[in-house]
């Protein structure tokens, strides 16, 4: 299966928009492994076994990985994810932006070393900074358009004088001329939770192509917001949470309160796409 029939899959069967987001950070771990850069891939997998039937998508963030020198931890995890999670796709949140042979290497990177089922790329360097990660078939790729970020303005929201802005004009590239050909049905976008105008005019101008939407919970950005202005019968949304899931406790039974705000995030993700409906 490509990743987008996975994630339909994933979404259908949990019932889910929600991915969770793995950004492990050990000086935030419960008090017993606080501070201890050996102790990732435990952390992370038991948010993976408390978390795996309730989301759509696991997105661990590469630079928690190799900040703390564990990058053989996050191969040992997007393993981990892959037994014990196997209908759950994997997005690698690595934003490469790069062309040519490096950018062979980094896809290498993401699809051979780690397996991921996707990852976030920078478009700013146009067609060919994509394209390497084209030759692996089936994997998707998500193109950062407008970000949650305060500064994400300063660039993404320029005008052009051709009319429009810079954001907008990535989603019009990405939805029209870079998905022909091998990229047709593999490019998505990411919008910030925090934006809910951008996001509702990125899906007018792509309105079919997946989103993936940072921001919910640490970040301040609103679920149902979120969900009312992305979400189309048909138009897939990914409505990711990272440090409101993983540190929502900080004793022994970190991993059960995490699956209790998770559980929590997906029900009102899902309240938000059932008022979408009507």
């Amino acid at each position: 299966m490509n990743f987008a029939d996975r994630l339909k899959a994933a979404q259908q069967r949990h019932g889910s928009l929600l991915c969770v987001g793995l950004d492990p950070e050990p000086a935030k771990f419960p008090q017993a492994w606080r501070g201890d850069g050996q102790k990732i891939f435990d952390f992370c997998a038991r948010i993976v076994d408390a978390t795996k039937d309730l989301v759509c998508a696991f997105k661990p963030q590469i630079a928690y990985f190799a900040a703390e020198r564990a990058e053989d931890q996050l191969e040992r995890l997007m393993a981990y994810i892959r037994r014990a999670a196997p209908d759950v796709p994997v997005i690698l949140d690595a934003k490469r932006g790069d062309i040519g042979a490096t950018a062979e290497q980094y896809a290498r990177e993401a699809f051979v070393r780690y397996q991921a089922d996707a990852v976030t790329l920078s478009p700013y360097m146009g067609l060919d900074s994509i394209e390497p990660y084209l030759k692996h078939d089936g994997r998707g790729l998500f193109l950062l358009c407008r970000t949650s970020n305060p500064g994400g303005a300063d660039l993404q929201s320029l005008p052009l004088a051709s009319g429009g802005t810079l954001y907008e004009h990535v989603a019009s590239l990405a939805a029209g001329a870079w998905s022909r050909g091998a990229a047709g049905a593999r490019l998505g976008l990411v919008v910030g939770a925090t934006v809910p105008a951008e996001i509702q005019r990125v899906r007018a101008l792509a309105p079919m192509l997946p989103l993936l939407i940072p921001g919910v919970g640490a970040q301040g950005g609103d679920a149902q917001a979120a969900v009312q202005a992305g979400w189309r019968p048909g138009a897939p949304i990914i409505v990711n949470s990272s440090r409101a899931v993983l540190y929502a406790g900080g004793g022994d039974d970190f991993a059960t309160t995490a699956r209790s705000v998770a559980r929590a995030t997906r029900d009102q993700l899902a309240a938000a796409q059932s008022a979408a409906c009507w």
